[in-house]
This record gives structure tokens, C-alpha cells and sequence, in this order.
């Protein structure tokens, strides 16, 4: 049982790519926390490290009796081995699967949360015609979502870029008004609701160096950026900025917010990376149910090897659980 009186319900957890470091740190997760935080893997048990400790269920409740004794396994049949190191395009069909599996499970609640171990993405553009940018995006189109936000977040700091997938030469063309009005919407809520900040504090950086320096470095500062930030502060949530990149992330700076929305990939993701690689959880916010991933690819070059950290996989299953917990105790506070 929670702490709300409901009952529990385990995670899901679907494989991601199987010839990478996926099914070795979902069983270094699974050792290390158990009965603490319950989660299932939907995959192929054969994709799995020998000798891994693992029990085959049929219906997700099962896993909350054997979580403490094995790692429960939804099973799913790929057409592919799982050699190390070396994606094979037969496993993609299973891959995409085992995602779309994962959210009919946590839509249908059998399952608090979603959370998504790595996947890689030519592997499914070659065996599965995967026609996404990543995650995110095939998600928000799982979910029937037109706009979702990629958070990223750990201990240290919150971070949500607000264009993603695209070439940095793209970016002041997909950077409109209505797209960061709707990534600082969504992220306001998500705070709200998933993070439990009543009031949040968003600092936004600016586009251009210096936050274009006056209009030495850039215009979209000047021309729009600084009008939609004073436009959208209101009393439910505070906006600063634009702030210029490059004195954002100290710890100072980072007192006065509770999440940057940078403008670009790397603007958002350098800083949480060099920060806190190891903890850093891939959030999406703006889906009806509660997802997160570790930050972190494949990792192909220690595949197999027995090397792989489990530590953003860890803090992934945790943040879920949190937040399931979270949503819980306020469904039951709402209820008459």
C-alpha cells in the first residue's frame, strides 16, 4: 500500500535497444532496489545478462509478489539475438513493441508510470521503418498529444530545451512565440503537478550570446523574446530572462529557478550532463500519464562488459514512483 491508502501499482519498464546496456542495468536496478521500488521489464527474457535472476509474469500485478525475489518479466518475442555491441535490425519490430506495450499498460493503469530504457534509433529506421525523431516524439504521437517537453532533471538541476531534434542552423526558424509559449505552458504545469513546486520559477536563456548583447549579437531577444517573457508572468508561476547562456548554470544562478528553458539541444543538455551525467532523468511532461528514461544512449562500447552504471536508471524508476505517488495522494485528496 501507498501512503495514500491505494493500492500500489508497479512500473513498467519497456527493454529498449537489446544489444545495448539496457538489460544488464535493469538487472543492476532491480538488485538495488526490489520490493522498494516495484517495476517489470517488457522484453525478451533471451536478450537478458546469464544466470540474471528473472521470473516470467502474465499480468503485471504479478510483479509486486516477485519483485523481491526476481526480476518480473512481461514477456515479449523478438525475431533477433541479441549479440552485444551490435544492433540488429530484426529486433526493432520488438523494440517499438515493447514501448507501445508499455503505454496500453500505464493508459489502462496497470502500470504508475512509464519508464523507457535506451533505444537506437537507426536500428529502427532500418528494421521498423521508425518514423520518429526519438522518444518524445513517438510517444506524444502514442498518446494522441500535439505538444509534449523534454525535461531533463536531476539532483542539481532542471533543464528543458525548447526545440530538440533539429540542426542548430534550424533553430531560429522553429523557435517561434507559440512554441515557447506552449514549451514554458507545459512546463510550468508539469512543475505543478508532477514536481509539486505550487508557485515554479522559470528562468529562460536567451537565444543569442549575451542574450543578444542589446541587439549586437541577434534580434530575437529585442524583437520578441523579452515581450513573451513579461507577457506570461503571472501569478501562478515567475519568469526571468532571457539570461545569457554562459552564467545560467553556476550555483548561484541556479538557486533562483526551479528549471531553465534553453532554446536549443545542447544549450539545455551540456550543462545538466557535465553537472550530473550519472543522475540525470529524461522527463517528458505534457502526456496523460508519467513517463521518464535514463539520460543516457545505448552505450554500445561497454555493452556485455558488466561496466555499465545503473545509477540514471535508478534515478529514473525513482522519479517515476515519486511522481506516481505524488498523483496519487492528490487523486485522493480531490475525491469527496
Amino acid at each position: 500500500m501507498t501512503r495514500s491508502g491505494l493500492p500500489q501499482r508497479p512500473i513498467a519498464l519497456s527493454c529498449g535497444e537489446p544489444a545495448g546496456v539496457g538489460p544488464e542495468i535493469t538487472v543492476k536496478a532491480w538488485q538495488l532496489l526490489q520490493e522498494s521500488c516495484p517495476f517489470y521489464w517488457i522484453g525478451d527474457p533471451r536478450h537478458l545478462p546469464k544466470d540474471a535472476p528473472f521470473a516470467v509474469i502474465q499480468a503485471p500485478e504479478e510483479a509486486l509478489a516477485l519483485c523481491g525475489h526476481a526480476l518480473p518479466v512481461l514477456p515479449l518475442e523478438f525475431a533477433g539475438s541479441a549479440l552485444k555491441g551490435r544492433a540488429d535490425p530484426k529486433n526493432a519490430p520488438g523494440v517499438v513493441q515493447s514501448i507501445e506495450r508499455g503505454v496500453a499498460l500505464v493508459q489502462s493503469g496497470q502500470a504508475s508510470a512509464l519508464c523507457t530504457a535506451p533505444i537506437h534509433k537507426k536500428a529502427l529506421i532500418d528494421g521498423a521503418q521508425f518514423a520518429f525523431p526519438g522518444h518524445t516524439e513517438f510517444l506524444a504521437h502514442l498518446a494522441g498529444c500535439s505538444r509534449v517537453v523534454m525535461m531533463l532533471a536531476s539532483p542539481a538541476l532542471r533543464v528543458v530545451p525548447a526545440t530538440i531534434h533539429i540542426a542548430l542552423s534550424e533553430v531560429p526558424r522553429a523557435l517561434t512565440p507559440d512554441l515557447l509559449r506552449e514549451v514554458i505552458a507545459i512546463t510550468a504545469q508539469g512543475l505543478r503537478s508532477q514536481f509539486g513546486i505550487a508557485h515554479p520559477r522559470i528562468a529562460v536563456a536567451g537565444l543569442n550570446p549575451h542574450a543578444g548583447e542589446g541587439g549586437a549579437m541577434g534580434q530575437e531577444e529585442l524583437l520578441w523574446i523579452n515581450d513573451l517573457i513579461r507577457e506570461l508572468t503571472s501569478d501562478q508561476v515567475t519568469l526571468t530572462g532571457p539570461h545569457p547562456a554562459d552564467t545560467l548554470f553556476h550555483a548561484t544562478a541556479r538557486a533562483r529557478y526551479d528549471a531553465a528553458i534553453c532554446m536549443y539541444h545542447d544549450q539545455a543538455l551540456i550543462p545538466i550532463k557535465t553537472l550530473d551525467f550519472d543522475r540525470g532523468v529524461n522527463v517528458t511532461l505534457g502526456l496523460p500519464f508519467i513517463r521518464t528514461s535514463p539520460d543516457h544512449g545505448t552505450a554500445f562500447d561497454i555493452a556485455g562488459t558488466g561496466q555499465a552504471n545503473p545509477s540514471s536508471l535508478i534515478e529514473a524508476l525513482k522519479l517515476a514512483q515519486t511522481m506516481a505517488q505524488r498523483s496519487a495522494n492528490q487523486g485522493a485528496a480531490e475525491q469527496p
